[in-house]
């Protein structure tokens, strides 16, 4: 018979591992949480190393000053040299959104001949205007069934009038007021002759040299306006343009001939034509 104070086999025991204190487990020592990254380990940058790059740096960016103080020295003795020369270096600078062509009367045209040269500026800007206008209206009559000949010919009006204007008559007028040069006058002179006797042709417009309808003047306004009102009103605009572009260019090249004969330009153009035929002659 079992006895009533023997233990049950069966009953577990409770076991408190807080009642004896020698028999806790130690705890197990903390590891660092690295993320992949040793923080344990000192990174040792050399100092001399970065002074080194800093110095080289600094000696790459004095010898690039130093390159560039050379090449400015340079531009500055070739621009010196070409002033003595008499050579003008021009950049291009008109129009500000699109620079084709040097023009600075401001800075270049002695002061009391600036007026005189933006008038002969804005007859450079009346052609340009006066066939970029004929353009138009020949555009209008071929639409209208005058044929595609007229039209071809006023496109080859725009496309060498226009520069043309610049190189032969502009030009030499600008560096002829810029230099006082008697060729250069003379240059202009022969050839704004031919720019006036364009401009006065065009506004009549005869059915004779030019192709009849290819220019807007007033005779083929006339012939036009019975066919179509409106291509009729466009050559009358061509006709007031190039009226216009007439009157302004003859006044213009009467201020050029009165500052010319003024300034005695013209007697220093006669003695180097004479000049000239000795030469021929000898």
């Amino acid at each position: 018979m079992a006895r009533r104070h023997d233990s049950n086999p069966f009953d577990e025991e409770d076991v408190n591992p807080f009642a004896n204190p020698g028999s806790r487990l130690s705890p197990l020592p903390p590891e660092p949480a690295d993320f992949n990254d040793d923080h344990s380990a000192t990174i040792d940058i050399p100092l001399d190393n970065a002074k080194d790059l800093l110095k080289k740096k600094e000696m790459e960016l004095k010898a690039k000053e130093a390159e560039l103080d050379r090449r400015e020295q340079e531009l500055k003795r070739r621009e010196a040299a070409a002033a003595r020369a008499g050579i003008v270096i021009e950049d291009k600078n008109w129009p500000p959104f699109f620079p084709i062509i040097h023009h600075n009367i401001a800075n270049e045209i002695p002061i009391h001949l600036q007026r005189l040269q933006y008038f002969a500026f804005a007859t450079l800007l009346g052609l340009v205007i006066c066939l970029l206008w004929n353009l138009v209206a020949v555009t209008a009559a071929w639409i209208k069934g005058e044929g595609v000949t007229i039209w071809l010919l006023a496109i080859i009006y725009f496309i060498s009038g226009v520069p043309g204007g610049y190189v032969l008559w502009y030009r030499p007028l600008y560096h002829a007021m810029r230099t006082d040069s008697v060729l250069k006058f003379g240059w202009f002179f022969l050839f704004y002759l031919l720019h006036i006797g364009f401009c006065i042709f065009a506004s009549v417009a005869p059915p004779i040299i030019f192709k009849g309808k290819s220019l807007a003047g007033i005779l083929p306004a006339f012939d036009v306006i019975g066919s179509s009102a409106l291509v009729g009103v466009f050559y009358f605009i061509g006709f007031g343009f190039f009226c216009l572009e007439s009157l302004l260019s003859i006044w213009v090249i009467q201020q050029v001939l009165m500052y010319f004969r003024g300034s005695g330009k013209a007697a220093e153009m006669k003695r180097e034509a004479a000049r000239g035929a000795m030469r021929i002659t000898l």
